[in-house]
Formats: C-alpha cells, structure tokens, sequence
C-alpha cells in the first residue's frame, strides 16, 4: 500500500503526539505552542534526540480533523509542524484547516521533501546526510543548524550563503556535546555576528 492509499491525500497523518508547551529553540524560543509531531524520516541523524518518530509504520494513520479539534481546544495561537520529518506527508489539508481556525503555523524541517502546505514561519534544520532541496533554502525564515564539532561550522556557511538575506541564522549546539562544542560557537558567533546561538531551553526546563 503506498503512502498515499495510506493518508488518504493528507486527510490522516502518522501522528506520533500532540502536545502543548514552551518552544525550546531558535527564533522563537520562550513561545507557547501547541506541537503536532509526526512520525517518518529518512535522515537518520545519529544524534537525533527523536529517533522514535523515525518509523513511520507504527503509528496508525490519525485523521486530520481530530488532530484539528485537539490543537484548537487548547489555548495556544500558534501550531509548530515537526517530526520526523513531516514533509514527507501531503499537508496542505492539515495547514487549511488549521488557517480556517485563524491559527499561525510553523514548520520544522530538514527541506529535504518538496513544500506542501501554508505556513507562517519555517525553521530550516539542514542535514549534511540529505541536504535540502534548493527551493527550500528560499522559504527558510529561520535556519537552524545543528553543530556536533567544528568542522560542522563550514556546513553552516554553506547553507547561510543560500539562504535569503531576512532569513535568522542560528547556530546550536548538539546535546550531548553542548558543554564541549558551546565556548568554540560563543567565539566563532562574536567574530561573526551574523549568527545568533540557539540552546535547547526546553531541556532545561525539563518540558517537551
């Protein structure tokens, strides 16, 4: 059975969980938002914090109006779309729907799936191992990169240098070796400015 057959076009997604909490990370950090976290990726960063969204497969397919009616009950004004990775799904159904209830809507992604869907803001995490489409680089509002070691750095400037010249650039340290790698970004940011550093805050508040 394909993807399609399976979502029926979008009209249900592998949800994996929804939740409502503080966002952690990059532009928005301290927002409250209502997360819809979706199962699926075909990256496989090894030091994915998320690795239990990576098959698909065991999350039954969940329809979009539920999710719709879980998202609205709560008191957030803002949807975060995340994974996995949720362009691997059709979703503009999910993102109508959730517009026609006059909610603003995020998206985190690699880029590495072509767009569907409309969004308000777009947080751009390149990976190394599937680099992103090019047309993903174009409607990044925010590009997050995420730095193992020092090396990491040149794959950061080489996605800034695609990125359009409103989009934020944040660098941020991978979690287990934040207290290591986090003195070499602090200095790499204050000889060039044009990065800001992203932690992951949630973390340290011990929320989702």
């Amino acid at each position: 059975m394909t993807n399609t057959d399976i979502f029926e076009g979008g009209a249900k997604l592998p949800l994996v969980e929804d939740f409502y909490t503080i966002q952690g990370e990059g532009f928005h950090t301290g927002k409250p938002a209502y997360f819809i976290r979706l199962g699926g990726c075909d990256v496989g960063c090894a030091w994915c914090d998320a690795k239990y969204t990576w098959n698909s497969r065991i999350y039954p397919p969940t329809a979009i109006d539920v999710i719709v009616e879980r998202a609205v009950a709560c008191e957030a004004q803002s949807i975060v779309i995340t994974g996995g990775e949720p362009l691997l799904y059709p979703l503009e159904p999910l993102t109508r729907k959730l517009k026609e209830r006059g909610l603003e809507i995020f998206l985190e992604t690699s880029g590495s799936h072509p767009f569907t869907g409309e969004f308000d803001w777009v947080c751009l995490s390149p990976k190394r191992k599937l680099a992103p489409l090019e047309d993903a680089y174009k409607r990044a509002h925010e590009l997050k990169v995420i730095i193992q070691e020092e090396s990491d750095l040149e794959w950061a400037e080489e996605c800034a240098a695609k990125v359009g010249t409103e989009c934020y650039l944040f660098l941020q340290p991978e979690w287990s070796v934040a207290e290591k790698i986090m003195p070499t970004l602090v200095e790499y940011a204050k000889r060039n400015p044009k990065w800001s550093i992203s932690i992951q805050s949630h973390k340290y508040m011990r929320i989702p």
